[in-house]
């Protein structure tokens, strides 16, 4: 692969209000992120001519959510367009993609976008991914509850382990006033006691749904030092897509495609797991952050128990992990909550849950992004800087 070493940056992010926000379509939110973003950029409407868009898995009041309705509504006029699905690690290959085509002369900013009325709205997210249903078995809970099921036979993965990266995403929200659950805690007790969803998942191993949007833009790295806030340059990526389903699939308990990529973003960005600050991992399940981890070498299949532990991952530890609350506490909005925070992160903008002396851990330099799609089917990974 071509090295994009420090070739392109993200200049802007685009938030939206968040959680149940009823009355709203999918296409709003997408529109009111990417205009959040051009604006966070400092850039106007005319200057941006790329953009991606994940449109939501299926909006079935929103049917006109698509790119070139949505290029209209902004007024872009864009010489690189395209809906871009690849499931939860969609916001990483978008990322990827947007940065191969501002270095490659085929767009100068390309706005990047996801949004979803999927709390309030009438999506049917997730209602039976991967044609499940000929094997009785309902949307992706059951699915990762399968792999779930592999990994505590293969190597011991369990509840032990996950209450720690369900409780620490938890204090992390607490510190961000725009998390769902920002003004309530979670003791091990609580999640012990949250009700069972499908074995072995409890309440607090599975991901919120949630309404709302994110955007950010990506354009070159010379581009990027004139543009209004400061750059989070892209070190590395990879890609790895095993495109199995769960009942046929092999990968349940490890390698997933965070082997791969990892590997191929360690290579690009001249970097080993030693020098990342943080990682904002795609928490659509608790064990999806253990085996994501554990594929990108921090430690073995089967040491996660003794490797995760809250104090480590919370604030105040030497190893932060979501610290927006991830998708576990804060929002679901696919790969864009783990990268959009990585973003607010390296730019020192995320208030009191900011990375540093304020949370009493390490300044931000390295942070590792992951994106996961399907039942760990799909996979991207990032490494973005300062």
């Amino acid at each position: 692969m071509e090295s994009m070493k420090d070739k392109a940056a993200i200049v802007g992010v685009g938030y939206t209000p968040q959680g149940k926000v009823p009355g709203r379509s999918s296409m709003s939110f997408h529109i009111e992120a990417a205009r959040n973003a051009i604006e966070d950029a400092g850039l106007k409407i005319g200057q941006v001519d790329g953009l991606l868009m994940q449109p939501p898995m299926a909006a079935i009041g929103d049917p006109m959510v698509a790119p070139a309705y949505l290029a209209q509504k902004l007024g872009l006029r864009v010489r690189f367009m395209a809906a871009h699905d690849v499931w939860g690690a969609s916001a990483g290959c978008m990322a990827q993609h947007a940065a191969w085509a501002v270095v490659h002369e085929l767009a100068d900013y390309v706005v990047c976008t996801y949004g979803e009325n999927a709390l309030s709205g009438t999506s049917e997210y997730g209602a039976a991914l991967n044609g499940g249903i000929e094997y009785g078995m309902f949307g992706a809970v059951a699915g990762y509850a399968l792999a779930a099921r592999r990994g505590i036979y293969e190597f011991g993965a369990g509840p032990e382990t996950w209450k720690e990266i369900a409780v620490a995403a938890r204090k992390w929200a607490n510190l961000n006033p725009a998390a769902r659950y920002h003004d309530r805690p979670m003791s091990y007790e609580d999640y012990y006691n949250s009700r069972l969803i499908v074995d072995p998942f409890r309440l607090f191993d599975i991901c919120l749904i949630s309404d709302g949007g994110r955007a950010f833009i990506v354009t070159t790295a010379e581009r990027a030092r004139d543009c209004k806030k400061k750059p989070v340059y892209i070190m590395g990526m990879g890609q790895d897509h095993s495109a199995t389903n769960a009942p046929q699939a092999t990968h349940l308990a490890g390698p997933i495609g965070a082997k791969v990529s990892g590997e191929e973003a360690y290579k690009m960005a001249g970097v080993t797991r030693k020098d990342i600050d943080a990682c904002e991992i795609y928490d659509c399940f608790t064990y999806t952050v253990e085996l994501t981890l554990a594929g990108y070498g921090f430690f073995a299949p089967g040491e996660g128990k003794d490797f995760l532990k809250a104090e480590r991952l919370a604030p105040g530890g030497d190893f932060p992990v979501n610290t927006s609350g991830g998708q576990l506490s804060e929002a679901y909005f696919q790969g864009f909550t783990a990268l959009t925070e990585a973003i607010v992160q390296l730019r020192g903008e995320a208030g009191k849950r900011q990375l540093g002396a304020v949370t009493k851990t390490r300044e931000p330099e390295i942070i590792m992004v992951s994106h996961n799609g399907g039942v760990l089917q799909t996979h991207s990974t990032l490494i973005l800087r300062r």
